[in-house]
Order: structure tokens, then sequence, then C-alpha cells
């Protein structure tokens, strides 16, 4: 459970960080102790010397004893314990110089020993009990280590509900997600998403999300349009087959080849529709990488193609022209499209007209026109207008023309009047594409 893990990655770093401060603590703690123990019995060797002969007022925690020059011992208070003599302390003692200082048990108790040089010979030394002090380390252990545990279960709890509500939008995409998984329904709400990055992710699922709607709308909006299209060529291929099934033979010539030759028209037309059907579904004008196109050389190429196919006359002029950042092969169907749409729906001796301002190509015609009403359907799959109804065509060539343009954040347009002028328009090469461009 990631809840579960989380918490226990922050106890545990909680767990270290006060770990560290405890033995850094304790250990500053023992040193201060020990540093105050060593002042204290200093001081008070110092105070008895300093009143000697005199005695001062008993404490229960020392016990003082002065040694003669040849290390003799002899308690300043009658009746207390004697303190053991070591070499260290008689050398005190015989010397006059130096100071010993160390460690010893007296009936189980530890005592820190000094001995310091007394004035006219001999020492004086000091033993002070370390019960206090090691009460008072024990005392900081226990104190310290019941904050320690009140400190982590605390940040545990924090933890647990912190992290719970953190990871609520997250169960909450998870759910909706598990969901979309398993019923295959792109119309179920996400969660609300907020600034914070998992909003931000829930946002780019909701993006996604979007973009899968549109296209399986748009998948779903093509098959239904191409079963009905390809039913028209299909009825009139199988009536026609079957004519000629039925009479095997008995047609007259000309019925005959009137039949033979609605099924090669038919035929024709049925494949381009499928060519066209397959671009449009799989988006293959995607998989070119784009580089910098010059309209104007791009135009020519694919009008002098059309030239000698169609012997149409096709003028290419510019204007002003900027390069822009496409994929040409994608880019040189649209305006295929374009030439092939004019040349089909205007008359056979009058001139098609390709123009070329900044990063707008238009290809005009003098054919029938546009109807003002048709300036945006006409990109729509399938549409034909009505004064287009009788020319062939599958209503497919203007329709991948805006699928492209749109693939390169450009858009098309269509103006009406006399003759059609249709185009369009893409943006010009910015300084971050310059840079990929020359980085690529």
């Amino acid at each position: 459970m990631l809840r579960a893990r989380i918490t226990l990655v922050v106890i545990v770093a909680v767990v270290a960080a006060i770990v560290v401060t405890l033995a850094t603590s304790y250990r500053g703690v023992s040193e201060l102790v020990a540093e105050q123990i060593d002042r204290s019995l200093n001081d008070r060797a110092d105070a008895v010397l300093a009143v000697l002969p005199a005695v001062l007022p008993e404490r229960s925690d020392t016990i003082e004893q002065l040694l003669s020059a040849d290390g003799a011992a002899h308690p300043l208070i009658p009746g207390h314990v004697s303190l053991p003599v070591a070499e260290a302390d008689r050398a005190v003692a015989g010397t006059g110089s130096g100071t010993a200082e160390y460690n010893i048990e007296l009936d189980g108790m530890p005592y820190g020993i000094l001995t310091k040089p007394r004035p006219g010979g001999g020492a004086v030394m000091v033993a002070q009990r370390y019960q206090e002090p090691e009460r008072i380390d024990n005392e900081f252990l226990w104190r310290t280590g019941g904050i320690t545990a009140i400190a982590v279960a605390l940040s545990a709890l924090l933890s647990w509900l912190a992290i719970g509500r953190i990871l609520r939008p997250v169960r909450r995409l998870l759910a909706a997600t598990e969901q979309i998984s398993s019923t295959q329904d792109l119309s179920v709400p996400l969660p609300p998403t907020g600034r914070d990055e998992i909003g931000r992710l829930t946002g780019s699922f909701d993006t996604m999300l979007g973009a899968l709607r549109r296209s399986r709308a748009q998948q779903q909006r093509l098959v239904q349009d191409a079963s009905h299209e390809l039913r028209t060529p299909l009825t009139s291929i199988r009536g026609s087959a079957e004519l000629l099934q039925r009479a095997r033979g008995r047609l007259d010539h000309d019925d005959e080849t009137q039949v033979l030759d609605t099924l090669v028209k038919e035929s024709a037309a049925l494949d381009a529709l499928v060519a066209e059907l397959v671009e449009l579904a799989t988006d293959q004008h995607t998989a070119e990488e784009p580089t910098e196109v010059d309209l104007p050389t791009l135009a020519e190429d694919c009008a002098q193609r059309f030239r000698h196919r169609s012997g149409r006359a096709i003028t290419v002029t510019a204007d002003d022209p900027t390069p822009v950042l496409a994929r040409p092969r994608a880019l040189a169907r649209c305006v295929d499209n374009l030439l092939s749409n004019a040349i089909k729906f205007s008359p056979p001796d009058t001139p098609v007209e390709v123009h070329i301002r900044h990063t707008e190509l238009t290809v005009r015609d003098h054919g029938p026109g546009i109807a003002p009403d048709d300036t945006t359907a006409i990109f729509d799959r399938f549409y034909r207008a009505a004064n287009t109804q009788g020319t062939p065509g599958s209503g497919l060539g203007l329709a991948i023309v805006g699928d492209i343009v749109a693939a390169h954040h450009g858009t098309v347009f269509a103006e009406p009047g006399p003759g059609a002028r249709i185009g369009f328009r893409l943006p010009p090469i910015g300084p971050s594409s310059a840079h990929r461009r020359r980085r690529g």
C-alpha cells in the first residue's frame, strides 16, 4: 500500500533525525556534566587548601584527607573513610608539584579523586561521588527517550493523515482510470484538478481522454460516412456484374460496352475512395519529419506534375514568400488535392492560378464557385455542395487538406464568388523552430 510505504519512510526519516539529535545532545550533556564535576572537584580542593588548618563544612558527596610528605594519610574529619593512596598521590605529596586525578570505587560507589600539592609540603586529596551525574545522565536518557517515542508516534499519526489527504486525489484518479480501463467508457469524469502536481497530472489525463474521445467520435463518424459512401459504387458494381451474369453474352455490343465501362469507372472510383479513407484513418502524414519548406518551390513541383497529367495551364506566383516548418510530402499532398479540386470544377480552357503570399497558399479556379454557406462545410468529410453533386469525386480531398494543415497548426479557408479561392495558412518559422532545426 502506497500510503503505508510513504508513512514508513517518513517515520524512518524522523527516527533517524531524532536519534542523531539525541546522540549529539547526550554527548554534549555528558561532556558538560563531566566538565562541571571536574570544576567542582578542583574548586573543593582549592577551598580545602585555602582554609587549612581549619576544616570546611562537611559535604555528603565528598571526602577530604591530608597527605604528609612521606605519603601518610590523615583524614581531615575524624571517623571518615580513608582514601586509598596511590603512587601518583605520593609523588605529588613528596615533590610538592603536579596533580593526580583518577577514578575509583569506594563501597561500590564511583568517585573521582584529585590530589593537589600543599604549600609547605605534603598534599590534599579530595574525592567526590559521581552518583548524581550518573542520575542526571540516566534521567536525561529516559526523558529524551520518552519524548522521542511521543514524537515518533505523533509523526506517524500526522504523516498517516497528511499522506492520506495528499493521496486522496491519486486514489480518485486511479479509481476513474480503472473504471475507464474495465468499461472502455471514455465519458467517465475525472476528479477536479488543482494547481499542484497531482492536479496537473489529472489535467493531462483529462486532456488525453478528450483527445481519445474526439478520435473515437471521428472514427465512428468516418466508419458511418465511409459505409454510406462505399455503398454507392459497390451497388453499381454489383448491379453491373449481376446484369452481365444474367445476360451471359446475350447483351448487345453497345450495352455490354456500357456495362463494362461502368464497372471500370466505379472500380476506379472505389479504389480512389478506399485509398483516401486509408489515409484519413491512419494519419500517414504524421510519420514524416518536419523540415524547412519553400512554398513556391513546392507549388511549382506540384503544378508541373499536373501540367503534364492534365495539359491544363497552371501558373504559380509569389509575393514575399516565407519558409515554413512542415512535412514536405504531406504538404505536397495538400497542394495536389487543391489543384485536383480546381481542375475538376473549372472548364478545360481556363487556367488554374496558385499564389503564395508570406505563408499563405491559395489556389484559384474559374469554375462555378462556392456558395457563402459552404465555405466551411467543404472541408468536412464526404461533403458535396449542391452544384457539384454530378461531378465525380469522393468528397474527401479537401477534408484531407484540412487534417494535414491542422496537424501543422495552420488554418484552411475558402472564399465565395465567381470561381473558387481555396487555400491554407501556416505559421512562420519562429526562433524556437529554427533552433530545433539547427540542432537537428
